[in-house]
């Protein structure tokens, strides 16, 4: 990995790790199969601590764009009793059929059908599991040209950053609010703009009882994937 390379990633050290991830601008191959293409995946737990709220987001055209029905969209939740130990697995797997009545199976705990697009959402008999499915506005908030112009500066002083064994660049507190000031305002030093605003998602929103997924710890960890 050369220096430039490395200030590059640097920069995404710069900014505090959350409970999301997210991926918008994506490579043809990916953008030209936009019903498994996740665009942002969320978790969280609700205040009363019981539940675990997941969302799995894919692009959406507008009106009338829906879910695919060849499409397992999957959340994949793994609980640990400590960080760095390998725990107890669970699938959260949900289907959607030409109507866009949704399947979802939490392991082999709890099952829901039916239609999930009303803002209440589609709760089983148990109220183990409730889900939503449908179009809401991009909640991943992101500021492309604040972004572009970091990136261009770390990569400028790529050639005068020194790196430890780890890669990791060593960087002052002084340039260190620089970048952070640069991501968070526009390159004119306007305050940032929101560049996925206007945008639109499929969103698939899943709330399922802590004790389904946490058998192996209390530590969660999430990610998502779908299978074609």
């Amino acid at each position: 990995m050369n220096n430039a390379t490395r200030a590059a990633c640097a920069v995404t050290l710069l900014v505090p790790q959350l409970g999301l991830a997210a991926d918008h601008t994506d490579s043809s191959a990916v953008i030209a199969d936009p019903a498994a293409d996740i665009t942002d995946v969320f978790a969280w737990m609700d205040p009363s601590g019981d539940k675990l709220n997941l969302v799995l987001d894919i692009p959406s055209g507008g009106a009338g764009s829906s879910f695919s029905d060849a499409v397992q969209y999957v959340f994949h939740v793994e609980s640990s009793p400590a960080f760095g130990t390998a725990g107890e697995s669970t699938d959260i797997i949900c289907t959607f059929d030409v109507n866009q009545a949704v399947s979802c199976w939490v392991g082999s705990e709890a099952y829901v059908t039916g239609d999930a697009s009303s803002t209440a959402g589609l709760s089983d008999d148990s109220g183990q599991i409730r889900v939503f499915a449908g179009r809401r506005n991009d909640p991943f908030y992101f500021n492309i040209s604040g972004f572009r112009n970091t990136i261009s500066a770390v990569v400028a002083a790529a050639g005068s950053l020194s790196f430890d064994n780890a890669g990791c660049p060593a960087l002052d507190g002084a340039t260190s609010s620089t970048l952070v000031s640069a991501l968070m305002t526009e390159p004119d030093g306007s305050p940032a703009q929101d560049d996925f605003a206007m945008g639109e998602v499929l969103a698939l929103v899943v709330q399922v009882d802590l004790g389904l997924v946490n058998r192996g710890g209390p530590i969660l960890a999430v990610w998502a994937s779908t299978r074609r």
